[in-house]
C-alpha cells in the first residue's frame, strides 16, 4: 500500500519592513525641562526685583539678558535635528 501526500508548495517569506525610524524633532521632556527652568529663572529674577528695590536695575538686566538665552537656546533645541 502506498499512500499519496499532497506536497504543496510552501509559502516564501515575506522580508520584515526596516521599522520606522521617530519622526526627527525635539524631546517633549526637553522641551518640557527648558521651560520649568525659564519660568523658574524669571519668577526668581521677578521675586528679588520686589523685594531688593535698589537692585531692581541690576537684577532686572541679568534677567532680560538669561530671557534672550533662554530663548535662543530653546530655537536651537527646536531646530537641532531638523
Amino acid at each position: 500500500m502506498s499512500a499519496t501526500i499532497d506536497q504543496q508548495p510552501q509559502p516564501q517569506p515575506q522580508p520584515q519592513p526596516a521599522p520606522q525610524q521617530p519622526a526627527p524633532g525635539t524631546d517633549p521632556v526637553v522641551l518640557l525641562l527648558v521651560g520649568i527652568v525659564v519660568v523658574l529663572v524669571l519668577g526668581a529674577t521677578g521675586y528679588l526685583c520686589v523685594v531688593h528695590r535698589s537692585l531692581a536695575g541690576p537684577i532686572g538686566a541679568v534677567g532680560g539678558v538669561a530671557s534672550a538665552l533662554a530663548a535662543a537656546f530653546g530655537v536651537a533645541l527646536a531646530l537641532r535635528r531638523r
